[in-house]
């Protein structure tokens, strides 16, 4: 990695630094590249993050445990209830608390749909900064039912505040999961079907992708990345299989790779993780319990003096949360391992070598949402 700000010489050519971004606040934060290029091509990029910061982790210390539910939705926070999961199971397994069945499915079903729609929002925005906006409106359309669904049973459409320790805040409300039962059985997966057509059958969009940035297992593995980057060399790498949790050991399902680790196959899987993940709805829906979705805890949460680091599949990757506790009601440390992190940390190695135009496809497949990296 060189140094930034510099003019060099790379062949006999002088290169310059371009800056890219910062972008005004959109769907993937602020994010600003600094890449030394020789003529088109990128001779070294740099990542420089920062503009979104809002020091979430240390805000948790000065708040109680329930609090900090608040925050954790502001991490990915177009993947809200995957944030809560994780949080949640972290602060269950340092207190010993027990989850009702119904409310796992619960669970289990929002971090699922959250997993569809925070893959939509990727695809609607990586095809708009390749320079298509009709993806954006087909993407939206199956977004804004799953946000309707969230509405009417968290009241709130992306910061849903809805999971608690031991459970959820209340029961879903009558008749929602029948209408969701059938919107994905009927429509979402031919919408997807016509969304892969649309984009991934656009042979301009597959000149852009298509052998663009490939990295190997062994790359992958050694700059830490995870999620459908990771699976998308080949690695069938899935916490909700290689380590289960909640009631995923339950449920029968695949888990989407592809071979080729371009830019192309990152795209493949995350298609196929949003038709996996219907099926997976569809299953967990039909075999919906009766019951409690809450358990009795303590009004005042004060864990025993001790850490806890639990970990969980989110739509980016392994999202891993650490919790040291002094035994009072505020958490003495929380740390958050943020798999939009790592993943970004690699982008000066994918994208060294590649054009401009190409840096744009190879960012944008990383799927990065600021809010979890500036932490």
């Amino acid at each position: 990695m060189v140094d930034f700000p510099r003019v060099g010489m790379v062949g006999g050519t002088e290169t310059i630094v371009l800056n890219m971004g910062p972008q005004h606040p959109s769907t993937h934060g602020v994010m600003h590249l600094l890449a030394e290029i020789n003529g088109e091509q990128v001779v070294a990029v740099k990542p420089i993050i920062g503009y979104l910061h809002r020091g979430i982790e240390k805000l948790c210390e000065h708040r109680t445990y329930p609090q900090v539910q608040v925050l954790v939705d502001r991490l990915d926070y177009v993947a809200g209830f995957s944030n809560e999961l994780a949080y949640c199971r972290a602060v269950e397994k340092l207190c010993g608390f027990e989850v009702p069945e119904r409310a796992e499915y619960i669970r289990v079903l929002f971090t699922e749909l959250v997993r569809i729609t925070s893959h939509l929002i990727w695809l609607g925005a990586f095809a708009n900064d390749l320079g298509a906006w009709t993806p954006v409106l087909y993407a939206f359309v199956d977004r804004e039912v799953f946000n309707n669904f969230y509405e009417e049973n968290t009241g709130s459409r992306m910061m849903p505040n809805y999971f608690r320790f031991g459970g959820v805040k209340e029961d879903l409300i009558d008749g929602s999961l029948e209408r969701l039962h059938a919107y994905i059985a009927e429509k979402l997966f031919k919408n997807i079907d016509d969304l892969d057509t649309l984009v991934g059958g656009n042979e301009i969009f597959q000149s852009r992708t298509k052998g663009i940035s490939p990295i190997t297992t062994e790359q992958a593995i050694e700059w830490g990345i995870t999620g459908p980057m990771l699976r998308a060399t080949g690695v069938p790498r899935d916490l909700r299989k290689d380590d289960p949790y909640s009631i995923y050991s339950e449920l029968d399902f695949k888990v989407p790779t592809a071979t080729e680790g371009d830019v192309f196959a990152r795209y493949v899987v995350r298609m196929e993780e949003m038709r996996e993940s219907a099926r997976m709805i569809l299953r967990v829906i039909e075999r919906m319990p009766e019951g409690e979705v809450r358990a009795k805890v303590p009004k005042a949460i004060k864990p025993p003096e001790g850490e806890v680091y639990v970990r969980t599949e989110s739509p980016k990757g392994e999202l891993g949360v650490y919790i040291v506790s002094d035994g009072s009601t505020k958490p003495y440390k929380i740390h958050f391992r943020s798999p939009i992190f790592q993943n970004l940390s690699a982008l000066p190695q994918m994208a060294c070598g590649w054009k401009i135009a190409d840096l744009i496809s190879i960012s944008g497949s990383v799927d990065v949402v600021m809010g979890e990296i500036d932490r």
